[in-house]
């Protein structure tokens, strides 16, 4: 029996943050992936090699994670005072699903290098040597980044000397801002409340901070769920109920935000909102084995996503974070002692983080100007990747 030939695509295998994703140039799509729809979310599905049973995604790119089973796709940009369009699709690992609700902040600090490098940004706009600023429109949020990129004689400096938690070598340092991550139109609180009484039936009812910022987010205290706020990933992700009992909780916080419309629409929302709790900053061993103390940080935070312990910290989890961090009155302001704060340091379970914030009150409604965090980001491999011709 004949059987369709693979075909190749042009593709970047990247690491930014603490994730890896495919990256690719619209144009090097096949002409009807290039558009939103079935194509599109199969080629990507079986480049990722899901939905795989097995949950290993080994006949794939996918590393297995929900860090690792990321794509992202840009095009110079449509909008003005922009470089690049950056489309972000979260692969499932296990279903056959193609999530685009929201942005992955992590590979947004790759996306500025790749934009350069494929000739995406104006070169009269990037300087020969210094840092080259890559405007970025975000098409999921539709939502400005400014990515700070390095540059050594015309050419993305990779190598460096910056270290990040959850990343096992130095590279160099790459500045991303996430400018108004939250429009003057939208409500940074959708239920309008600092704090919130999130019932969730058969469960509990906990008390919530519902932020949309970077990425809507659904903080709680650690101690109300039964946590010091200090575990690392094995103590929640091989506890089944655990897990179950996040997912229940993430989907009455998305309907609560506005999110979704019944509870059972949670399942085909799997990237947003994220769930994370918060605690008084304590001493810990991060997974590296490193010691984390408790005077080096202002907070611990531990987040969920795509149904798991994150194993470090989703970038646009750490805008929530930040921004939550600077409004007084917040479960995430409390838990980092109060005040007025312009940054916080917070313990994850591969180590730290710093993210800082511009919030301001005006006429009793929060805004946030921009948050801004240091990543790195590397090319990992470069060529093509192969699918059969007849899977999208």
């Amino acid at each position: 029996m004949a059987h369709v030939p693979q075909i190749k695509i042009p593709a970047t295998y990247m690491r930014g943050g603490t994730s890896k994703g495919v990256f690719f140039s619209l144009s090097d799509l096949p002409e009807r992936a290039q558009v939103p729809g079935e194509a599109r979310d199969k080629l990507l599905l079986r480049v990722i090699g899901s939905p795989d049973p097995y949950g290993k995604q080994t006949d794939g790119m996918g590393g297995a994670t929900s860090s690792t089973s990321k794509t992202v796709i840009l095009a110079k940009s449509e909008q003005p005072d922009h470089d690049v369009d950056y489309l972000f699709g979260q692969v499932s690992i296990d279903k056959p699903f193609v999530d685009w609700s929201g942005n992955c902040g992590n590979l947004t600090a790759a996306v500025g290098a790749f934009a350069i490098s494929k000739g995406l940004v104006d070169p009269a706009r990037i300087p020969e040597n210094g840092v080259g600023t890559v405007r970025i429109w975000q098409k999921n949020i539709e939502k400005t980044i400014v990515a700070q990129v390095p540059m050594t004689n015309g050419e993305v400096q990779e190598t460096g000397d910056f270290e990040l938690d959850g990343v096992t070598f130095p590279a160099a340092e790459v500045q991303v801002e996430f400018m108004s991550p939250v429009d003057a139109s939208e409500a940074m609180f959708p239920t309008g409340n600092l704090v919130d009484d999130l019932e969730v039936p058969g469960i509990g009812t906990f008390k919530a901070t519902m932020i949309n910022a970077g990425i809507p987010t659904v903080f709680l205290n650690a101690d109300a769920l039964g946590y010091t706020g200090t575990e690392l990933q094995e103590a929640i992700n091989g506890d089944a109920v655990a897990l179950e009992r996040f997912e229940t909780i993430r989907a009455y916080g998305a309907l609560k935000m506005g999110l979704i419309g019944s509870v059972e629409e949670a399942a085909g929302r799997q990237h947003t909102p994220k769930v994370a709790f918060v605690s008084p900053a304590k001493g810990y061993t991060a997974s590296s084995g490193k010691a984390i103390e408790a005077d080096a940080i202002d907070l611990n935070v531990r987040a969920l996503s795509m149904g798991k312990l994150h194993h470090a910290m989703m970038g646009t989890a750490a805008v929530a974070i930040g921004t939550a961090a600077a409004i007084p009155g917040t479960l995430v302001n409390a838990a980092a002692g109060g005040g007025d704060r312009a940054s916080v340091v917070f313990g994850h379970p591969s180590g730290t983080l710093k993210v800082g914030a511009e919030a301001l009150q005006e006429g009793g409604q929060w805004t946030v100007n921009k948050v801004v965090m240091s990543r790195s980001a590397r090319v990992l491999m470069e060529g093509w990747v192969r699918v059969p011709g007849d899977s999208f």
